[in-house]
């Protein structure tokens, strides 16, 4: 949007009663975020008495379709940083203990032991690891009954165990 002509509260006062029927669309973040901090920093929120704050936080939920809390929030990240910067979050989670290969091969161990409870199968791979030796059961011969039920119940398991 271009809004580089509102440069004193009066003009956004104007503003505001001249769109009181437009609906505005919201906009990317990033680019809503920089319009906020753009417009804080052009009429001077610091400097602004208490009222013509409420004015500016008013335009810019009007012309952002944020809510007044998120405003709120904005401006006071603006007020203590000097930038309102959005912040990512990481999707990275845990990395997974199990594979793909680990589930199928608790499912074949099940379907050939005959579907026993989960203490006998934790024992059988404990057994086949440390006793025969066999590497591939490495990893499941430290699962918690729990987890092992849990793995069960995986679309890779069932996929394995379809009847």
């Amino acid at each position: 949007m271009n809004d580089t002509q509102i440069k004193t509260i009066e003009q956004v006062r104007e503003f505001l009663t001249g769109t009181s029927s437009v609906k505005f669309s919201p906009c990317s973040k990033e680019g809503c975020y920089k319009w906020i901090e753009g417009i804080l920093i052009r009429l001077g929120y610091r400097s602004r008495g208490k009222a013509e704050k409420g004015l500016l936080l008013d335009l810019i939920e009007k012309v952002s379709g944020y809510s007044r809390i998120q405003i709120k929030r904005l401006v006071k990240k603006y007020l203590k940083t000097g930038r309102i910067k959005r912040r990512q979050r990481t999707l990275k989670g845990f990395s997974r203990k199990y594979t793909e290969e680990d589930i199928r091969l608790l499912a074949q161990t099940d379907e050939m032991h005959g579907n026993l409870s989960g203490p006998a199968i934790k024992k059988i791979c404990e057994r086949a690891w440390k006793i025969f030796g066999k590497t591939k059961y490495e990893r499941l011969a430290g699962i918690s009954v729990s987890h092992l039920y849990n793995l069960r119940r995986s679309a890779t398991y069932r996929n394995v165990r379809a009847y």
